[in-house]
């Protein structure tokens, strides 16, 4: 198909060639019921010119059948008029009577079996067709009366069935040709719905997009590209922001070491781990907005989440808690960075140690298919809070020490760039399960 920049230029194209399709296609349908027409008001009158010679047959005071036709029926039929020809025959087909010279039959005797038959064959170089009704009658095609009020009358009975399904065709054209001329359209809409912070630098494309929409989309990605530049400006303002916070907060941690008072000094470095914490998932959000997961990087899932617990089994026995691994014990090998893998799997780790009771497990379970969970006994996550607790910064108590509200959309964020999916179950009696499953590698 010929490329147009203009939507009016393609649904105009599309539309002629729809109109000439359907134009032809229509020119050939009423060609044939012009035809189907003229064939039934033709045999219609064979038919009737032969009941008409039946009529004038009598039976003789001798018993044979006589012939009187009237002089219009006779100059009708003479051989000098030439375009009409009856015969009778009988039941054993001997010709009776007959317009023809030499007392001839119009046609064979074996092709009439029906009590109304109508007949055609070639004589000389005429066509000649007749209608059988115990007689039989014909008549030279090349010469045939054109019966045209008739024909146009029949015609115009019959013409109405077809127009519909021909509108109908039209309709179903014009849907299937705006369609096609909006097609670079919806494909433009289908990448709008993919721009999002995850996906900051996608944009629509302008070289199938008709000239009419064509500013809109250019203005559209102008707008995209500002909105990136921003977010662009955002990260590495959080990014330096971490980065300068880190030397005050080393500076500061190493004073309060020197202080005196054990009560006051204890306080103080809790509240500076806690701003140290911040800083580090501040980080760690503006480093995931960069990363790109290389096509070869690979990742055990079973290594990654036994050094997860390894790595918080101190601060969990420190609150009265037990850490327990279980699942397979095989590598399960999945694509990923393995640093990010365990910076997803520890920050489901910490929130389930802050949350479950005392004297309870936090258990770590990987599976062969490339699922690994943690389980707490917690309170467990409401069915109005799953939409929220992936946000950042949002916390079910505020006046909860400790908490950011930023590890579970670390969690979440570390999921889409590995193209993993995250589920949350509470458990029985009480408790959540945290699950990420990841596409396993096959080797």
């Amino acid at each position: 198909m010929p490329r147009f920049e203009s939507i009016i230029s393609r649904i105009v194209f599309l539309h002629v060639v729809a109109v000439v399709i359907t134009s032809v296609l229509m020119s050939l349908a009423l060609s044939w019921l012009l035809s189907y027409a003229t064939n039934n008001i033709h045999n219609k009158a064979m038919e009737e010119q032969a009941v008409s010679v039946g009529d004038h047959l009598s039976v003789g005071a001798d018993g044979n059948l006589e012939l009187h036709l009237p002089s219009d029926l006779l100059g009708l039929y003479s051989q000098a008029y030439g375009r009409y020809s009856y015969a009778v025959i009988d039941e054993h087909g001997r010709v009776l009577f007959s317009s023809l010279k030499d007392n001839e039959a119009l046609f064979p005797a074996d092709s009439r079996s029906g009590p109304v038959e109508f007949l055609q064959q070639r004589r000389g170089e005429a066509t000649v067709s007749g209608a059988s009704v115990r007689k039989t009658i014909g008549e030279d095609l090349a010469n045939r009366d054109v019966l045209i009020d008739d024909i146009v009358s029949d015609f115009y009975r019959n013409v109405g069935w077809i127009t519909l399904p021909i509108l109908l065709v039209l309709l179903i054209a014009d849907i299937a040709i705006f369609r096609r001329a909006l097609r670079p359209l919806r494909e433009a809409s289908e990448i709008a719905e993919g721009i999002g912070p995850a996906r900051p630098g996608v944009r629509l494309p302008t070289d199938e997009i008709p000239r009419e929409v064509r500013p809109l989309v250019s203005a559209v990605n102008q707008g995209l590209d500002r909105l990136e530049e921003g977010f662009r400006a955002q990260r590495d303002f959080t990014a330096d922001a971490a980065h300068e916070l880190r030397t005050p907060l080393s500076i500061l941690r190493t004073r309060i070491d020197m202080l005196e008072d054990q009560t006051m000094r204890n306080a103080l470095r809790q509240n500076v781990e806690g701003m140290a914490h911040i800083v580090g998932q501040l980080l760690d959000i503006a480093e995931l907005d960069a990363l790109v997961i290389g096509p070869d990087e690979k990742a055990d899932l079973h290594s990654v989440a036994a050094g997860v617990a390894e790595f918080v089994a101190p601060l969990a026995l420190a609150q009265g808690k037990d850490i327990a691994l279980l699942g397979t014990t095989e590598p399960v090998w999945v694509k990923g960075n393995p640093e990010m893998l365990g910076r997803a799997i520890r920050n489901l780790a910490e929130n389930a140690i802050n949350h479950t009771a005392a004297g309870s497990t936090v258990e770590f379970v990987v599976e062969d298919n490339g699922t690994v969970s943690v389980l707490d006994r917690g309170p467990g996550i409401g069915e109005d809070e799953r939409g929220l607790i992936f946000r950042r910064f949002w916390r079910r108590d505020r006046r909860r020490p400790g908490s950011t509200g930023l590890g579970l959309s670390i969690v979440q964020r570390i999921a889409e760039l590995h193209s993993a999916s995250i589920t949350v179950e509470n458990r029985n009696p009480n408790g959540a399960r945290f699950s990420l499953r990841f596409a396993p590698l096959k080797f």
